[in-house]
């Protein structure tokens, strides 16, 4: 056991015996399901979480949702000028989409 896990043992062990584990959000609940994440990176996967229980949403997600939108409208369209002015919002949104995704994988190291 190395000197961290002997120190994060103490710490758990010194916050359980000062009650400080108790009636915590999700006591006595069961463990969310995470099955298919053990190769996720924890520490991405915490900001991740922290991020949606703080109600933000990343940029690709949100331009995600616009090419979805953007799609289902093109689909009703029939007026061709109205139909091309969709297409070009779409490869706007597709592009932006793109780069987003890109930086992420770049900061991440993924």
């Amino acid at each position: 056991m190395s000197w961290l896990d002997c120190l994060t043992e103490r710490r758990i062990l010194k916050a359980e015996a000062e009650g400080q584990l108790r009636d915590l959000p999700g006591e006595g609940k069961p463990l969310r399901d995470a099955t298919g994440q053990e190769t996720v990176d924890p520490g991405l996967s915490a900001g991740y979480r922290i991020m949606a229980e703080a109600g933000v949403v990343p940029e690709e997600f949100k331009l995600k949702k616009a090419i979805d939108e953007e799609r289902a409208l093109y689909r009703t369209l029939t007026d061709p000028e109205a139909r091309r002015a969709s297409m070009a919002r779409l490869a706007d949104l597709d592009m932006r989409y793109n780069i987003a995704v890109d930086a992420r994988r770049r900061f991440h190291g993924t």
